[in-house]
């Protein structure tokens, strides 16, 4: 995988751009992420990933919560007993985050850093590195993983998520490709009426640059990724594909059809050192 210094900048400037958009109203317009399945789902997978790490305890765990946003992951590592450092490129969404939990940044449990990951460097810190939602952002992921690598503690744990499965993108029978394109077309459209109904003023944003590795020309490469785990030795790791469940605020009734015909549209990695 190769962008010339230019895309990159673009990709990371675009990220900024949109997220300074929607950073007061994210979490009102992101149902895939806020809705109640994909919390309960994402509290679930996080407890299961800290009960694989294996280091010395007797310390405070630590955590770096790269593309942490408005503190999605940040605030259910610090309620896990995590030392958190939340690490975001929009200044926006850093300041949002820094409002939410200001005892836990005057008590030192919590640190905000506003920058793009490939301007950070932290030497072997971390008992656990959260990414989700995040990787497609990144103009050069493959090298973002391995600078995690090079962040984590031996017997740490990576965790990547809410990203698009191989699936997404692979070639569909007739009848996938049929239920798969209604049902995508039908996500927008519930959610507008919703926001419509509930009075909400939902920004126009432009997704095409900074959800770059989200796009059918351009996407991440599964295979790749478990390569750079194979290449830093890592223990074990292993991807998981899974339905998103939610990606409307009401129940998209397209959905149990959609689950029945495709193919699982996510995926998750976790990662021991």
């Amino acid at each position: 995988m190769f962008l010339d210094k230019d895309l990159q900048e673009k990709i990371r400037k675009a990220n900024v751009s949109v997220h300074q958009i929607e950073s007061k109203s994210y979490e009102l317009i992101h149902p895939e992420i806020y809705s109640r399945h994909e919390q309960e789902r994402l509290q679930y997978a996080l407890k299961m990933v800290d009960k694989h790490i294996t280091v010395n305890r007797v310390r405070e765990k630590t955590a770096l919560d790269v593309g942490a946003g408005t503190g999605n992951i940040t605030g259910k590592l610090l309620q896990m007993g995590y030392q958190v450092t939340a690490l975001d490129i929009s200044a926006e969404m850093c300041n949002i985050l820094k409002k939410k939990y200001p005892s836990n940044l005057n008590s030192q449990k919590l640190s905000v850093v506003n920058s793009p990951i490939e301007d950070v460097h932290f030497d072997g810190n971390f008992d656990l590195i959260t990414c989700y939602s995040v990787l497609h952002h990144i103009p050069n992921y493959l090298d973002a993983l391995q600078r995690f690598s090079g962040f984590l503690k031996r017997g740490g744990m990576i965790y990547l998520d809410h990203e698009a499965s191989p699936f997404y993108w692979s070639e569909a029978t007739n009848l996938e490709y049929m239920v798969k394109s209604v049902y995508v077309h039908s996500v927008p459209l519930i959610n507008g009426l919703y926001f419509r109904v509930a009075g909400m003023v939902v920004p126009s944003i432009d997704y095409e640059m900074s959800d770059y590795w989200y796009n059918t020309d351009h996407h991440l490469n599964h295979e790749k990724i478990k390569k750079v785990f194979e290449k830093e030795s890592f223990e074990f790791f292993k991807r998981t594909d899974y339905f998103l469940q939610s990606r409307t605020w009401v129940p998209n009734p397209l959905f149990p059809l959609y689950r029945r015909i495709c193919k699982p549209d996510m995926s998750l990695w976790i990662a021991k050192k």
